[in-house]
């Protein structure tokens, strides 16, 4: 078995993100999971679909519920913290010598 490196995504979990394009262009959320081996991204209220559930215990009625499915991370930006307009992530050691990322445009560190 071959152990295969991923890369690291400029994406992470709680991330607040803008969606650059696709049918849900424009929108804004906060990243709830990611699938790393697929570069997939689930992000709150932005691809939402239709689900149909047998009745369980959770849900006794059953029915169609909405819920959310995955965004091509390609599809997605960083918000950046001061503007609050799209940017892309750059890395660079902080005065601590730690690896932190930081908004391209406005500079500012993204926690």
């Amino acid at each position: 078995m071959i152990c295969q490196m991923q890369k690291k995504l400029h994406i992470r979990k709680g991330d607040q993100v803008i969606v650059n394009s696709g049918e849900y262009k424009g929108q804004k959320g906060r990243v709830l999971n990611i699938d790393r081996a697929k570069k997939r991204a689930i992000v709150e209220g932005v691809n939402m679909v239709s689900k149909h559930t047998k009745p369980n215990a959770k849900n006794p009625q059953g029915g169609i519920t909405k819920q959310e499915s995955s965004v091509h991370i390609s599809n997605l930006n960083l918000v950046d913290p001061s503007s609050g307009d799209s940017t892309r992530i750059g890395r660079r050691l902080n005065d601590k010598n730690k690896l932190v990322r930081y908004a391209k445009k406005s500079g500012e560190e993204i926690k």
